[in-house]
């Protein structure tokens, strides 16, 4: 039995009704932890209107919200839980891609982990990423997660306050590392909002995914 198998379905919230989404591009929303997915679902309200949205719930139950994975400070944290549900996200972005010319991930701390976990397994797959207030994840030498094949060209948005309480300077450091090796990186700082999202960031989240997605 694997981590995957006590996941349940999964629940997704969308921006638009069924028959309104085909041949939109597709953004997905990846809540943070604790969090669940009406957290971040607002947002699509701010957002081009040319997408269509989907907000997915993570799958481990996590005090009144849910988790994608144990904190990475905690006992049960392993690599494994991480690449677990990036493959319980990646079953279910399969299983609706077919219906959208490109599929963009946008994640919310440790939301922000399991989308840039996406683009590592599956480099080709996604049209870009987005990064609120979060962290890549150090896989060390682990073989599923492809970097060698992120050349610089996938658009990389990383939005951020130097004082979150939050996220802690390793993750920060070894982010850094990360994102100026491997994406087309757009980084942009904000003060005062701490382990949060603002209006002014997602005006700059709007503007980036229309130069680097619609436009492309």
């Amino acid at each position: 039995m694997t981590l995957a198998d006590a996941f349940p379905a999964p629940v997704v919230l969308w921006s638009k009704p069924e028959d309104a989404r085909a041949g939109k591009p597709l953004l997905v929303l990846l809540h943070g932890y604790g969090a669940n997915e009406q957290d971040l679902l607002s947002l699509a309200d701010m957002l081009p209107e040319e997408f269509a949205v989907a907000s997915v719930r993570a799958p481990i139950a996590m005090g009144p919200g849910f988790a994608w994975f144990p904190l990475t400070g905690s006992v049960e944290y392993s690599v494994d839980a991480v690449k677990a549900a990036a493959g319980y996200l990646q079953d279910w972005i399969d299983s609706v891609k077919d219906n959208h010319p490109s599929v963009t991930l946008l994640g919310f701390s440790m939301g922000m982990a399991m989308a840039t976990t996406l683009l590592r397994k599956r480099p080709a797959d996604y049209a870009a990423v987005v990064g609120l207030s979060g962290f890549v994840v150090n896989a060390g030498a682990d073989g599923e997660f492809r970097d060698a094949e992120l050349d610089g060209t996938v658009p990389f948005f990383w939005g951020r306050d130097q004082q979150d309480p939050v996220i802690t300077e390793d993750k920060i450091d070894y982010t850094m590392g990360w994102v100026r090796s491997h994406v087309k990186l757009t980084k942009v700082l904000y003060t005062g909002m701490w382990h949060g999202i603002n209006a002014q960031e997602i005006g700059h989240v709007a503007e980036f995914l229309t130069h680097e997605v619609l436009k492309k």
